[in-house]
């Protein structure tokens, strides 16, 4: 029987067996932003995720399931379109094999992106919020039953997010002038949508944003040793007050694409640099 080490060793040589040339740096692309393309980057590599033997498959709706390699010639970027959910009955080590297998191939710094909720009045679809910090309300944690492997038993997780990073972000929007809030992640199984009740609940335990993924992929990426962006694409209203409106899938995804072209020329610009 493989253990989770076995498949992250497995995943690690498949990518090396299509893909012989070293990583730098990944970005992981959430709903509706998967097809990523950077003006100043060429391609290297597109593997599928299917093709990665020990990588569980991406299921979720507009997660492609691709992993492209690019390069500006000084960078090697692994760019991921498409994530792992607990939703789709996968347990906290397998929905962060991809960032363990990511940091076996020598990725020392992750940008996270993610479509999400607006708990925060201010914030409106199609705008994106910087991860300052986040709750993990999923009750899982990725590192539970490891060995030292792949980093420390008991990872610090009191600076997950970079400020180095996040300050070169706010720069950088701010040179684009482009709206980049900041605020606190929640992240949540799914894959039901919150009620009323629990959105205005997340939002008074400190909340401004909520989803179902990062969560574990950042614990997963601190324990590696990563240094760690988080972008949101604020794609719904979830106030969960008197005008709360249903949210749809379709709603969801035209937001994450108007947010997703203001995370490209922000990524693209921060990346070149």
């Amino acid at each position: 029987m493989q253990t989770f080490k076995d498949n992250i060793h497995c995943a690690t040589q498949s990518i090396q067996s299509l893909f012989d040339g070293h990583l730098d740096q990944a970005v992981i692309l959430g709903s509706g932003l998967s097809g990523l393309e950077l003006n100043g980057f060429n391609t290297l590599a597109s593997i599928k995720y299917q093709d990665i033997k020990g990588l569980p498959a991406s299921t979720a709706p507009s997660h492609t399931g691709l992993l492209e390699i690019v390069s500006n010639g000084n960078t090697n970027i692994a760019l991921c379109s498409g994530r792992h959910h607990l939703y789709e009955d996968y347990s906290a080590q397998q929905v962060c094999s991809l960032v363990y297998t990511l940091g076996q191939l020598g990725v020392n710094q992750l940008i996270v992106t993610n479509a999400a909720g607006s708990l925060n009045p201010h914030f409106r679809p199609g705008e994106i919020m910087l991860i300052e910090d986040h709750i993990n309300f999923t009750g899982q944690n990725p590192v539970i039953g490891q060995d030292q492997t792949f980093g420390l038993t008991f990872p610090d997780m009191s600076q997950a997010y970079n400020n180095q990073l996040s300050q070169l972000a706010l720069k950088t929007a701010k040179d684009q002038k482009i709206t980049l809030h900041q605020g606190v992640y929640a992240g949540v199984t799914g894959p039901s949508l919150e009620t009323s009740a629990e959105r205005r609940m997340f939002r008074t335990l400190g909340a401004d944003a909520i989803g179902m993924s990062t969560v574990l992929e950042v614990i997963a990426a601190n324990h590696a040793g990563m240094r760690v962006l988080g972008l949101s694409a604020i794609c719904n209203m979830a106030l969960g007050d008197k005008e709360q409106q249903a949210d749809t899938i379709e709603e969801v995804l035209a937001h994450a694409a108007i947010a997703g072209a203001k995370m490209k020329t922000l990524l693209e610009q921060m990346l070149n640099d």
